[in-house]
């Protein structure tokens, strides 16, 4: 009778802690859900219609992390979406080929206004040769197609390009430059000014880029960020 008695508690003790885990994982769906649709509406991260936006908070329970209101770790991707010009220009919209963000410390700070802050966020911004040869080509206008390739010395926030291709007749083959500062991205394309524009993109308050730096596969532009606002951006101001 006794071992029976301790098989049908261990029986317990597992169903029980199967439903737990169970229904943890329900709601960490549904919370992924809606933090991803909240990110959508309020920073446009998924503007296209082959887009793709991702959510995950991490770490387990998820229950006592939303009981109290701290999130450990909350990563972000959001693939395939545009930003258009500051002075919106015809033809000026930038393909992000990949945002990717990594927030640390998730503290709710009003559930009304459906916000929260982040102790310390940190991404990776990819923009492929491809899509900036694109803008360029669109923004110059006279000539042929444009192409950006990588080119060595990147410094900083300022990225180094090649640019290549003709313009208005006259052939063009130089090096341009892609700064990332703040909220913003500067194209300057010499030979070709009017290829040249800007970009700002929305950001939660707080967080910024850092750096960038052209590598074979496209420019990797970097973002941190302390104390940062999830819920509102740059923009609202």
């Amino acid at each position: 009778m006794g071992r029976r008695w301790v098989r049908v508690l261990a029986v317990t003790v597992v169903v029980l802690a199967v439903l737990f885990v169970t229904a943890d994982r329900v709601a960490v769906h549904v919370a992924d859900k809606e933090v991803l649709r909240l990110a959508q509406e309020k920073y446009g991260y998924a503007n296209t219609t082959d887009g793709h936006m991702s959510v995950a908070i991490q770490g387990f329970p998820f229950v006592t992390q939303a009981i109290g209101g701290d999130f450990r770790h909350v990563t972000l991707t959001a693939e395939k979406f545009f930003i258009d010009t500051t002075d919106n220009r015809q033809g000026g919209y930038l393909d992000i080929a990949r945002l990717s963000l990594d927030l640390r410390g998730v503290s709710v700070t009003s559930l009304t206004a459906r916000s929260a802050q982040a102790d310390l966020a940190t991404g990776t911004l990819t923009l492929s040769y491809d899509d900036l040869s694109g803008v360029v080509t669109r923004l110059a206008r006279a000539g042929g197609p444009l192409r950006v390739s990588q080119a060595p010395g990147s410094d900083g926030q300022e990225a180094r390009l090649r640019v290549s291709g003709t313009v208005g007749g006259t052939p063009l083959n130089g090096t341009g430059t892609l700064l990332a500062q703040g909220s913003e991205l500067t194209l300057t394309v010499p030979g070709a000014p009017d290829a040249g524009c800007a970009w700002k993109m929305s950001l939660p308050v707080g967080l910024g880029f850092t750096a960038a730096r052209a590598t074979a596969d496209g420019i990797e532009i970097s973002l941190v960020g302390h104390q940062v606002t999830l819920g509102s951006s740059r923009f609202d101001a």
